[in-house]
């Protein structure tokens, strides 16, 4: 297996989709709970093995639950 590559030049904003462990960045908590969130959400996206979040649809729904 090859490790996988990220690009550093990238904001964290133009990404489509992150790991669960970016997105704990992210929102800045910790991964079970930014997995929640991103599942609560409907934001996971599987790719084979891998699981990924689509950080528009988490980005709305926070907005939501923050009421904006």
């Amino acid at each position: 297996m090859f490790k996988t590559k990220v690009a550093e030049s990238l904001n964290k904003s133009d990404m489509i989709a992150v790991s669960p462990e970016t997105l704990a960045g992210m929102l800045n908590c910790g991964r079970a709970t930014a997995v929640k969130i991103g599942t609560d959400a409907g934001a996971k996206i599987l790719i084979g093995r891998r699981t990924l979040y689509k950080v528009s649809i988490v980005d709305k729904y926070l907005n939501l639950l923050a009421g904006k």
